[in-house]
């Protein structure tokens, strides 16, 4: 049915939109949807509503006449001045019109406003609506008997959401007149399912019984009936009481008021560290299947993964930085470190399967991932299969159906990775004619008549074979009700398959990284290309749309692995090392004009290194100052030193060789020191000037902690650090709340995935409010609080709308971050952990239940776990130092990324009382959701 197709009649009907909202100065309610009427979804063309105040609601209203269509479809939006839409509601109605309706007839539409972050809403995302639900109510396609308005009645149409109904539960509706059943449990007006989360009821009430209120209830199989938490809700007739009366009132509800939230748990463990029977050097993704059934027999919900794609950036063989789980070769595909070799055939050729057996025992001695000698085993062996036994699985249908549906990536995937090879370099940009592909070029590389298509062919399998394996654990997963969550990066390598076919959705020549913070005082510099928003903006970013639904194949929910970066980066020139010399973009710099308004002009002196003799004696020592100043700076006429050229920047200090440092028989540590005081020289400037504007200027991170700072007038120190505060806290917010409204909801409708954000660090106040909006699980740690002055987290106080965890990849685990600071242990232990006397000097697992059960009770949606901080709870696994037991160290760009459990997945499961122990402590905070609950 069209949504705005004529009736018969031709008369006209006057639609009267309600809905409680409150706005802030400057913005309106306008009323927006399908056809001329409602101007085609343009919101210059729709209808602006007017707002008064009613009690302590601020209401917002319109009348809008239409011909008497058979129905309309709507949507509610928040608008600014300038047309801009703020937010949208959360939904799109349509309204069906009664058949007859009279000539000026009236329909009201009241709705409750529902962001789209509602927690029903996000319960009916994929992660819970397809997977975590047991027996969830399927019913959906009914039909609700439509009324015709009697004399002196008035047709009500009643709809509610609800995305956690059982199977055998449905919704009613309960009120004070007859028809709902006068507040008798046993006479309630049954509702219709018009989709598994949606309902509806339509009944005709006397006029003479309104105002009515009522409340939505959840009949149950065995009779029982569940009320709605909250005030009744009312249905009444206008407050003129010389207004027509309504012959329709259109009730749209928002959600079901539940008394309380689904609440559940998970892990959280990289694939490359599990170990298991069967696996080779590193965790694979056939060991999520044992993992999967050891959470489902424990009552664990979810389990949480690093990024699985290709990292293998740095050339054909293997390299142990390649063990950086966020470089992506290419978002597509999957890396190859996570392939079972046992299942690359039916049947493995005898002296294939004993070699795999053989490496199997070699790389097990290892304490943690040999990345170099596991990626090279796997292509060793997995080429030799694909020699001896791929031919069939080439001329086979699901091979076939594979290639064409990821064709799109995996043609140019493959040919990149040949070329890198004939080459030598993954630079692309060095690749001459070819540079600059297209679709020709690369289908004139990938002929079956090229002498190389043999190796295009084996990237192509050993995609297939990665694509199955992991497709396989997914499937298992959701079969056991468990939800995968994967992680999406914020960036791509520049030398990748994604920057090589899209180099105008990427900032070349600049890096992503992060401003100081609790990981790095110098802040991070990652390597990463920034993306070209507006590039990306004008095919309604659909690198991101695809790259999403390619990683729905596989995981529920992600979590975005630095969600600021949509709102804004940081942006770091190409010649830096650190992050400390970034800014944010999009940001809104400082203008020559507003400086020297300030009183502030000497920019060169402001942009440029201060460096003084008594800096230097500073920084270096009386000794060495001179020494220093000789070799790599030049004396001005002012006095004071500028760097030589070839020392300008940060890259070039790094790229000092040791031995050219300054005296040949200089200790290391020495060496290091005085590159480390030369580094510090170049970030001693107050301001960065924008290479692509003179005119325009940002302030240095900390710009106060500097010597450049410290040494200015005190007028131009207070205005600079104003300024800087303002550029940093306040100025930016209504720039990066719109950024963020333009491309999270374009990653977040591309799929039905759950989606949490990584929200820790320097957080501007426009963040959490959007997330809120939109619906994003934010993220809690204990020792990060996210309120201003706290020194650790309450996890009762956490919002519901929150993934609780004690550590995570990024930090140590609980018991090396209570054993590291004896002062803080303390402060935790009393303060927080309400114990007496002096804490235990170790992390004992009475301490460490303590601080897991805290978050198991936390009101968060979901409470996660790292593997790590679970196991030291058995007293039968062997155990391990807590410094071994760390993912990752952001304050180490060179970290190597190689944990591995010191204990399998077989001996877990065979732990009877550890998983008991989790059991009875899910069980006690109601997160339960396994197997069958434990009775005693």
């Amino acid at each position: 049915m069209s949504a705005m197709s004529l009736s018969s009649s031709a008369s006209r009907v006057l639609v009267h939109f309600r809905t409680s909202y409150f706005t802030e100065w400057g913005q309106h309610v306008a009323v927006c949807g399908e056809g001329p009427l409602f101007g085609n979804w343009d919101v210059k063309k729709a209808h602006w509503l007017s707002c008064r105040h009613v009690g302590e609601e601020l209401l917002w209203e319109g009348l809008v006449p239409i011909p008497a269509v058979k129905d309309f479809t709507y949507r509610l939006a928040v608008v600014n001045e300038d047309f801009e839409v703020l937010k949208w509601a959360s939904e799109r109605h349509t309204v069906v019109l009664p058949d007859g309706l009279e000539e000026g007839a009236i329909v009201d539409v009241d709705e409750v406003w529902t962001d789209e972050g509602h927690p029903s809403l996000v319960l009916a995302r994929s992660a819970f609506a397809r997977v975590v639900w047991r027996n969830r109510c399927t019913a959906a396609g009914g039909r609700v008997l439509r009324q015709a308005p009697l004399l002196n009645e008035v047709v009500v149409r009643f709809q509610v959401n609800d995305g956690e109904l059982k199977e055998g539960e449905t919704l009613c509706i309960l009120g004070g007149t007859a028809q709902l059943g006068n507040w008798q449990l046993g006479e309630v007006l049954a509702m219709t399912a018009l989709s598994p989360s949606t309902w509806e009821a339509e009944v005709r009430l006397p006029l003479s019984s309104l105002p009515c209120t009522y409340k939505y209830g959840i009949r149950r199989g065995d009779g029982s009936l569940e009320l709605e938490a909250g005030e009744n809700r009312m249905v009444a007739l206008p407050a003129n009481d010389g207004a027509r009366a309504p012959a329709l009132v259109a009730r749209f509800d928002g959600c079901f008021r539940r008394q309380q939230r689904w609440r559940g748990a998970g892990v959280a463990v990289p694939v490359f560290s599990l170990r298991s029977a069967q696996s080779v050097g590193s965790g694979e993704f056939l060991d999520l299947i044992p993992l999967v059934d050891l959470c489902a027999a424990t009552g664990f919900s979810l389990i949480q993964v690093l990024p699985v794609s290709d990292t293998s950036v740095r050339g054909a063989e293997p390299h142990w930085r390649d063990s950086y789980p966020y470089s992506s070769l290419c978002v597509f595909a999957l890396h190859p470190l996570y392939l079972r070799l046992q299942a690359l055939a039916d049947e493995l050729p005898a002296d294939i399967a004993a070699e795999i057996e053989e490496a199997q025992r070699a790389l097990d001695l290892e304490e943690g991932v040999d990345f170099e000698a596991t990626m090279k085993t796997k292509l060793r062996i997995a080429r030799a299969v694909f020699d001896r036994c791929g031919a069939a699985d080439l001329e086979s249908e699901s091979f076939r159906r594979f290639c064409s549906d990821a064709w799109e990536w995996l043609q140019p995937y493959a040919v990149f990775i040949w070329l890198r090879r004939v080459f030598g370099t993954g630079e692309h940009w060095r690749w001459g004619a070819l540079s600059q592909p297209t679709r020709e070029v690369l289908d004139r590389l990938s002929s079956p008549s090229q002498e190389w298509h043999r190796s295009l062919q084996f990237t192509y399998w050993l995609q297939w074979h990665l694509h199955r394996q992991l497709l396989q654990a997914s499937q298992h997963a959701a079969s056991r009700h468990v939800s995968l969550k994967g992680d999406l990066p914020i960036g791509v390598d520049k030398c990748s398959v994604d920057t090589w076919m899209d180099p105008k959705l990427f900032r070349m020549n600049v890096s992503t990284g992060a401003p100081p913070d609790y990981f790095d005082p110098n802040g991070q510099n990652w390597g990463f290309p920034t993306y070209n928003w507006e590039e990306m903006g004008k095919d309604g970013y659909l690198w991101w749309r695809r790259r999403l639904a390619h990683m729905a194949q596989y995981f529920h929910a992600y979590r975005i692995d630095h969600i600021l970066g949509f709102f804004r980066i940081w942006e770091i020139p190409g010649d830096c090392t650190s992050g400390i010399l970034g800014r944010f973009r999009p940001s809104i710099p400082l203008s020559r004009h507003e400086l020297e308004s300030h009183g502030i002009w000497d920019f060169d002196r402001l942009c440029e290194p201060w460096i003084t003799d008594e800096v230097l004696r500073e920084v270096f020592g009386p000794e060495l100052a001179s020494e220093v100043a000789a070799r790599y700076l030049q004396e001005q006429a002012n006095g004071r030193y500028r760097f030589r050229q070839q020392y300008a920047s940060e890259a070039a200090l790094t790229a000092i060789p040791p031995r050219r440092c300054l005296m040949a028989d200089m200790a290391p540590e020495d060496v290091e020191a005085v590159r480390r005081g030369l580094l510090s020289l170049r970030q001693n400037v107050v301001l960065l000037r924008d290479p692509e504007d003179p005119n325009a200027f940002y302030p240095r991170f900390a710009l106060s902690t500097t010597s450049s700072f410290k040494a200015l007038e005190p007028h131009w120190k207070e205005e600079l650090a104003r300024l800087h505060n303002d550029y940093y806290y306040h100025r930016q917010d209504a720039l990066w709340r719109q950024q963020s409204h333009r491309t999270l909801p374009a990653l977040m409708g591309a799929t039905d995935m759950l989606v949490c954000g990584e929200d820790l660090g320097m957080i501007p106040a426009c963040v959490h409010p959007v997330m809120a909006e939109l619906g994003l699980i934010g993220l809690r740690i204990q020792r990060m609080p996210a309120e201003e002055g706290a020194k650790f987290g309450d996890p009762l106080a956490y919002p519901y709308m929150t993934v609780a965890s004690p550590s995570s990849h990024d930090t140590t685990v609980t018991r090396g971050w209570w054993e590291a600071d004896e002062r803080r242990r303390q402060e935790f232990w009393t303060e927080v952990l309400g114990g007496e006397g002096r804490a235990p000097a170790s992390c004992t697992p009475a301490v460490l239940e303590h601080i897991l059960q805290q978050h198991m009770d936390s009101p968060s949606m979901l409470a996660i776990f790292p593997l790590q901080d679970l196991l030291p709870l058995s007293s039968r696994l062997p155990d391990v130092p807590a410094a071994l037991q760390q993912v990752n160290e952001p304050s180490n760009p060179e970290h190597y990324w190689r944990y591995r459990l010191h204990v399998s997945l077989e001996q877990i499961q065979e732990d009877a009382d550890l998983r008991h122990l989790l059991t009875d402590m899910l069980q006690a905070a109601q997160r339960f959701h396994g197997d069958a609950p434990r009775t005693g």
